[in-house]
Formats: C-alpha cells, structure tokens, sequence
C-alpha cells in the first residue's frame, strides 16, 4: 500500500530535521547520498516517496536507524504544528472556502502557527456541531438501508468478529451472560462499572483513559439491554471507530455496533443451527428464535433479517411502528410496498391501517404474536406481529414473508388475511365518500402539536450528547 500524504510529510520533516541538526545544506547532504539536492527537497516536501536504498544512505549518512526516519512521531514541535497544519488545509471543510492555503515560511513564528490552528480547530468544530440538516439525515438514513439491503442486511466481518471474541472469552452455548459479556470487556482493557449518575444523554460512556465503561444500574428488571450496550460500547473499539466526520459517519458507526452486539448476543454459528432445523420443522418462529437465546422479540426478528436470506434462502421485511402507527424501523428485501417521502425515506412514515402493525394493536390477547396474510399491489405477504408497550407508548414488532415462505412458519395456516391497497389514498387514509360528506364543514378538531416539529436536529460530533454533561461526569468518576 503506498504511503498517504501524511505519512511522506511526516518522513519528509524527519528528514530535514536530521540533516539540519548535523548542518548540511540540502547539496551536501545530497552529494553524501548520490542524488541532486533539488530531489533531496521534494523529498522533505513531501512531494516524492524515496526508494528504500535512498532512505538507508540518508540514515546512514545522518547516524540513524532507518526505523527512526519512518517512525510517524513529528521530530520536534514545530513539524507537528507544520503537519497539523497541512493535514488542516487539505481537509475538505477549509478546501470549500475557496480561500488559498498559508505557505508556511522559516521566518513564521510558532505562535503564528498555533494562532492559525486555532481558526482551523474552531472551524472543524463548528462542522461538527452542525452535523447535518435534518433532510440530510433522512438521506444518509435512506442510503444506509438501502446499502443493507443491496448486502441482504448481512456483514460476514463483523460476524466472524463476534464469535472470534466470544471463543476467546469461552463462551460456547446458550444465552450470553453478563458474566461473559465482563470477561470480553477485560480482554479489551476495560473494567465495566454501573452508575446511577450516567449523563441523560448518553447511554453509556466509556473511559478511555482509564478503561472503564459506565452503564446503567444492574438492576434494570432483566437486564438484557445492559448485556447489549456493553457489547456496542465494545464494538467502537474493536471497529477502530474513529470520532465521526458527518451525520452518514455517525449513523454506519451505530448500525455497525448494533450489529456486533446482536451477533455477540445471536452468535451467527448457533443461530443458523437452530433456524435450519426449524425451518426443517417447517416451525419457524420469532418467539422460539427469542426464547433461546434469552434476548427481547424486536432483537430476535432483526437478527433474523442478517440471517434469512444469507443462510435460508428467504427474503423478508422488519417493521417497528409505535402506536400512532409511525414506522420507527424497518428493513426489507422482498419487495413488501412501504410508504416513503419524496427522499425515499420510510423512518416516520405512516404504515397501511391494513397491515397486522396496525390491526395487532386491537387484539385482546398480546402475550402472544398474531398472524394475518395480506394482499398488495405487490403480491400476498404473510407475517407475524407481536405488540408491547414502553414508557414512550405502544409499538408493535413484525417479520413477514412472501407468502411462498410462509410455509417455513408456524402460524402458516392463519385465516386471516387482508387487503392493502397503499399507496392509494383510498385504502385508510381517505375518508368515506359518504362520511366526508356528511362531516364536510361540521367538525373542527383541536391538532395535537408534536414537539418534534420545533426540534433540532441532535448537533455535536456524538449528535445529541451533552458534552458538558459528559466531562463533568467524567471528572466525578475520575
């Protein structure tokens, strides 16, 4: 792999300070080593990528290791202001200012230098902070699903990842304990430590300096969530996550950790065990999927969609909708018609009153899931919903299949079934011709405002996260 700019600037200033520190001039330092002075300089520049037998003969030449011409280390104060420097007026935020780069001089103070990197860091800050627009957001969300579905929700590395640190940490089978889910966080360098002082913005926040990752209190009924947010605050450092760059950056870092921490609580070998033989059994089921592995019915249907249609063969669709009937997560790629917004986005959007999302929210009994078949435009679906409540609300959970693959499935033989006919107005979203008439100019709802529509996107480089908060907590705990 050839170097980066970076890496030949770095080399480059390592250069000049050796021969400057033994006082030869670009020429004599280049007659000792058999090339031109001039190529000697766009060297130190930068500009040029020595050829190994050069680098030795300046190495010798200077009375140092070559080891020492590549280390990545500036070799002294002012060549790291002048590296950070460069790095700064090469970065795509300073480049859209149409402004010209400052070329720095012998005769530049050092004070200049950090009076300008000053403006650079304020700048890239400031980029930071207003991450994205909310339209943006929306795109990067929609461009990210659909990269999942063009990979069928499925990432091998990260999957091999997890069960590579799960047989190091010994577990073999059955549900992940918090026990094992310590021992992988030692491994790492990290202590794990429940808190009761945890920022409100953040659901977990990990030490680097001193190696420790901050959860909640233990004593959340069951605890199946903390397992899951020690495993993501894991996944940043397994993943050499680095602090995210723009909205699109931020959103792949947290699919990504949420991912590995699915695979850790879902491991990929035993999973595909379990799911062959219950396909095999023609008794597929979520909450057979769910209970084996000791995880809540939304995680075990998204695993699902990682494994479906890599292992099984069979396309599918996840909804989550809450109970206004607002899509809040969602995957598919087997073609189930969603509704979307000029964007393509589908996150927020209203799901069919026709779909088992929606109707499951009427059924007495929600212990259990419930099965319908439905017709659209795109063909007959059958899927399984189950519904539960938060502190936020309702929410229903469902995985559907064409109706081909409903014969993997328990509930298969369901006689409910509906029709959809959305994105046609008429379906559930247009009144009755002889309601509207009839109410036509003779009602007048109070609107509930939804406070979402006055709030800001998150901003920050950790979009959302109270970085006072954070420090402050931190510094407590230090």
């Amino acid at each position: 792999m050839p170097p980066t700019a970076l890496e030949l600037s770095t080399l480059g200033h390592r250069i000049r300070h050796q021969r400057i520190s033994h006082g030869y001039t670009l020429d004599e330092l280049g007659e000792r080593v058999g090339v031109a002075g001039s190529q000697l300089s766009l060297i130190e520049n930068g500009k040029r990528e020595p050829k190994l037998s050069l680098l030795q003969a300046i190495a010798s030449a200077t009375g140092v290791d070559v080891g020492d011409l590549l280390s990545s280390e500036p070799p002294n104060r002012r060549a790291a202001l002048q590296i950070e420097l460069e790095r700064a007026q090469a970065s795509s935020v300073f480049r859209q200012l149409g402004i010209a780069p400052v070329k720095v001089t012998k005769g530049m103070s050092d004070e200049t230098l950090e009076s300008i990197l000053g403006l650079h860091r304020e700048l890239q800050r400031r980029e930071r902070e207003a991450i994205a627009t909310p339209e943006e957001a929306r795109r990067a969300n929609t461009e990210l699903r659909l990269e999942m579905r063009a990979v069928d929700n499925y990432l091998p590395d990260i999957e091999k990842l997890a069960e590579k640190q799960l047989k190091a940490a010994g577990h073999t089978s059955g549900a992940l304990t918090h026990r094992t889910v310590s021992i992988m966080a030692q491994k790492l360098g990290f202590e794990l430590i429940y808190v009761n002082d945890l920022p409100h913005s953040a659901r977990s926040v990990t030490d680097l300096e001193n190696g420790r990752i901050y959860l909640p209190p233990a004593s959340i009924p069951g605890g199946h969530g903390l397992r899951s947010m020690a495993l993501q605050a894991m996944a940043h450092r397994l993943l050499g996550h680095k602090r995210p760059t723009d909205y699109a950056d931020f959103l792949k870092q947290r699919l990504e950790i949420n991912y590995y921490a699915a695979c850790c609580l879902m491991p990929e070998t035993a999973s595909v065990t379990f799911l062959q033989q219950a396909k095999k059994d023609r008794n597929l089921a979520v909450e057979d999927f769910r209970d084996a592995f000791g995880v809540t019915h939304e995680a075990a249907g998204m695993r699902l969609t990682n494994l479906a249609t890599q292992h099984l063969g069979i396309r599918l669709h996840f909804l989550r909708v809450d109970g206004s009937g607002a899509i809040t997560r969602v995957y598919e790629n087997d073609d189930l018609p969603l509704p979307m917004d000029v964007t393509g986005a589908v996150d927020g959007q209203i799901a069919c009153r026709k779909f088992s999302a929606r109707s499951a929210f009427s059924e007495q009994n929600r212990t259990t899931e419930h099965y319908q078949y439905t017709d659209t435009p795109a063909g007959t679906f059958w899927c399984s919903t189950q519904t539960g409540t938060t502190s936020e609300g309702e929410f229903s959970i469902t995985v559907g299949v064409p109706f081909d693959d409903a014969r993997w499935f328990r509930g298969r033989e369901t006689q409910k079934r509906a029709t959809s006919t959305c994105p046609d107005e008429s379906c559930c979203r247009r009144p009755a011709a002889d309601v509207a008439e009839r109410w036509a100019g003779k009602s007048w709802p109070s609107a509930r405002v939804h406070m979402q529509m006055f709030s800001p996107l998150p901003r920050g480089t950790f979009p959302g996260v109270d970085d006072n908060e954070v420090y402050a907590f931190l510094e407590r705990h230090a």
